[in-house]
């Protein structure tokens, strides 16, 4: 059936390739966006395009004035900020509570809510669906665990049908701008990993999520959560590994992994420095607890009701490390 939809952060990673990914089935997106001077990544769709602001209520509920889905995927994607209870958690929150109220003023027949794999319990194994992050040490998780449960709050509130799709570390192509998620790859390929931290990360290719979503808002159960990973982790060892196969002529090295006291030091120094300098650090304490365990996820819920099949991380690897090397510096 197709729909027409509103894709918030529409030239966002994940957005930018919803809005293919919903081109190609021939549904009617419109793309949000914050300027809509800045529509590079969008330039060459010939899809519509709104101004919208999280922020601003009245913008989101003209956007979505005659729109069947919503798709909730803008907010405000980095670890670290100046004000970070403002700039990103406060910031989301208010993202949340702005596109739902505007979304039941304006008839919206069903929201499709992209939370995060860190709005999980990351503690169980696997990871599964039903418990919510108890760990308040990160600040981008802690806001997309809480604009979560608001979401479900006001859902119920208001009526909305919605359902949540939790993605993990989205790489792959359509980045028009480099993610936190996404520079990794380039400090790797720069030969800029200055240690090996030995951190993990549950990589999954941006195309695959866009098509979940698209599958969340066709067949997912109202009032339902979908995790949207591979079932395993890759470390940094297997990163640069991959690298080195792609790009022999790079010479690119691992480097060693310091002891655990000493990285502790490394990051101490690195965080006292960006507070100086206003600038985001390279890593952060908390890093050395959520990225230090290979987790496995369960991802069966999303196999089974919306048919999700994500490729296998180390292609997804591979495809972005070649995606990456062409980007512009």
């Amino acid at each position: 059936m197709q729909n027409t939809s509103l894709v918030t952060g529409a030239n966002g990673h994940l957005g930018n390739n919803l809005v293919r990914a919903l081109l190609a089935k021939g549904d009617s997106p419109v793309a949000g966006i914050r300027n809509p001077a800045n529509d590079i990544a969008l330039a060459s769709l010939g899809c519509s395009i709104a101004r919208i602001d999280l922020l601003d209520k009245p913008s989101l509920v003209r956007a979505m004035k005659d729109v069947d889905v919503v798709y909730q995927v803008g907010a405000v994607f980095k670890h670290w900020a100046r004000n970070p209870e403002q700039e990103i958690y406060q910031a989301n929150l208010q993202g949340t509570r702005n596109a739902l109220e505007a979304a039941a003023e304006t008839g919206v027949r069903r929201v499709v809510y992209v939370s995060s794999l860190g709005a999980l319990d990351r503690s169980r194994t696997p990871i599964t669906e039903k418990a919510w992050n108890p760990v308040r040490t990160n600040i981008y998780f802690r806001s997309k665990t809480d604009s979560e449960k608001l979401a479900w709050e006001l859902a119920d509130k208001l009526g909305l049908e919605m359902v949540a799709v939790l993605p993990g570390a989205m790489i792959g192509g359509n980045c028009f701008g480099v993610t936190p998620t996404m520079s990794i790859f380039r400090t790797i390929l720069e030969g800029k990993l200055s240690a090996n931290p030995g951190f993990f990360f549950n990589f999954v290719d941006v195309a695959d999520v866009a098509e979940a979503c698209w599958l969340a808002a066709a067949k997912g159960r109202p009032g339902e959560r979908y995790l949207l990973a591979n079932e395993n982790c890759t470390g940094i060892e297997e990163i640069v590994g991959i690298a080195q196969r792609e790009f022999p002529e790079r010479k690119i090295k691992l480097p060693p992994t310091p002891p655990r006291i000493l990285l502790r030091l490394i990051v101490f120094l690195m965080e006292g420095i960006s507070k100086i300098r206003g600038v985001a650090p390279e890593l952060q304490s908390n890093y050395l607890t959520e990225f230090s365990v290979r987790e496995v996820c369960d991802i069966t819920k999303a196999r089974r009701e919306l048919g999700f099949a994500p490729k296998p991380p180390h292609e997804v690897i591979a495809n972005t490390l070649r995606y990456v090397a062409t980007m512009p510096a």
